[in-house]
């Protein structure tokens, strides 16, 4: 994903503030590529951008660096794909050479590192000029997580995909099982309604629901607990919300009525099991939808995360990537103005029109989703990116500690494996959290 001509910015000053008063633009206003227009033509400018992805991704991203280049003909823009497996590594080792991407995709994980060592370009300032074609205010809070350390923005989120429940609708008629929505639209999708359906499933010889170690968070906000505090601060231990609900999951699995995705068959996942009627619910982001809506006989929707508060909806975990720019490009302010582009309106609508695996992270152009007709309620992923936290918010901050994530799921992993209590549990995790972040603070 490449950048922008810097052709326009030697015209002369009093030109282009004529050019500016006659045209009444706002020096806060959003820019289409048609309002900014193309690179006069001049030197080529050659960027490079370094992502991951199938084939099929990749081809997503070229829509979104073909719109760019179509507009400003004299910017080549080369992809370089990476497969994933040990793309953080290869990014770290060639930024510190000094040969890495002007513009590449940073993973959430990652994000930290690099926003640390003041590897990337800072963004904020840039998205606040008339050159950028997206604005901070167009984003969710919630989507920054590490990318925005205190008031300095080191990446952009490309999309997003806000965690839901998936149902299928077919298994729960034939059931004879009231669904979620029914449920929802009773203003009772909580707990107890989860407890309920789960527990029938199981009675009628389906497995209830499947689940994942690194969702534990978004269980925990559904009663209103923390692992983190609005600052950042690791509170677990303190919270006693938080403990019922890892004790929630936990006795549900030992009933049967959840299965932990863990303890599966090698080669055995939760959409094969979704598919083939096994399981009546799963949890993902909008990732699963496009190999679903291809099982014609599979008739499912989206539910929101159950409750145990008195509000029908939580927060949930919004995984995400990010495009950022390389600190010593050649071409670094064209490389900005391509990144914002890219994650922008026109950007997001060129890659994600007719893409059902993601959720634009910028906010106008929900109707890419909403009206998708693949599946009826498709709201409840706008809604989780407007209340949900990606990896790094201060209420998700084992994202900004290195190794810390994997730390807390494998103690997970050992509750659902019923290798240890969960107060044990929460001991490991507590200890290990506040050893960790205190020795990452300590060194920055």
């Amino acid at each position: 994903m490449k950048i922008k001509s810097n052709f326009m910015f030697k015209i002369v000053p009093s030109v282009l503030a004529c050019m500016l008063a006659l045209s009444g633009c706002s020096g806060n206003s959003t820019k289409t590529s048609s309002e900014l227009g193309g690179s006069v033509s001049g030197k080529t400018v050659n960027l490079t951008m370094s992502v991951w992805g199938n084939p099929a991704e990749l081809k997503v991203y070229q829509k979104g660096i073909d719109a760019y280049t179509k507009e400003h003909p004299n910017v080549k823009i080369k992809m370089i794909p990476v497969p994933s497996d040990g793309y953080e590594q290869k990014l770290l080792t060639q930024l510190q050479g000094g040969n890495a991407s002007d513009v590449f995709y940073v993973g959430d994980t990652t994000m930290a590192k690099l926003a640390k060592k003041g590897s990337l370009a800072e963004l904020g300032e840039f998205m606040k000029s008339d050159e950028s074609y997206a604005k901070p205010d167009e984003y969710a809070d919630g989507l920054w997580g590490a990318a925005k350390q205190g008031d300095k923005i080191y990446g952009i989120s490309v999309d997003c995909n806000p965690v839901v429940m998936y149902y299928n609708k077919k298994m729960f008629k034939d059931l004879g099982i009231k669904t979620p929505q029914e449920y929802f639209d009773d203003g009772k999708w909580n707990w107890n309604a989860f407890n309920e359906v789960t527990k029938k499933l199981k009675d009628a010889g389906k497995k209830g629901f499947i689940a994942e170690q690194w969702l534990m968070d978004t269980w925990i906000w559904s009663n209103g607990g923390l692992s983190f505090d609005e600052s950042g601060n690791y509170v677990m231990d303190q919270n006693q919300k938080a403990k019922d609900a890892i004790q929630f999951v936990s006795d549900l699995m030992k009933k049967g009525q959840i299965t932990y995705a863990g303890s599966l068959p090698k080669g055995q996942g939760l959409d094969a099991m979704f598919m083939s009627n096994q399981v009546g619910i799963v949890a993902a982001g909008r990732w699963l939808t496009p190999m679903f809506s291809q099982n014609k006989s599979l008739k499912f929707d989206y539910i929101s995360w159950p409750t145990n508060t008195s509000n029908k909806m939580e927060p949930v975990q919004i995984p995400v990537a990010y495009i950022a720019v390389n600190k010593k490009s050649k071409e670094v302010d064209e490389a900005m103005k391509f990144a914002t582009f890219y994650v922008s309106k026109e950007g997001q609508k060129e890659r994600l029109t007719g893409n059902g695996s993601a959720v634009p992270s910028v906010s106008g152009i929900d109707d890419i989703v909403t009206s998708d007709k693949t599946v009826e309620h498709s709201q409840y992923l706008i809604d989780g990116r407007e209340t949900g936290f990606a990896s790094g918010s201060p209420k998700l901050f084992k994202g900004q500690v290195p190794g810390l994530n994997k730390e807390i799921e494998d103690q997970y992993d050992l509750l659902f494996l019923k290798k240890q209590d969960v107060d044990t549990t929460i001991k490991k995790i507590s200890e290990k959290s506040k050893k960790m972040i205190e020795e990452f603070k300590a060194g920055n």
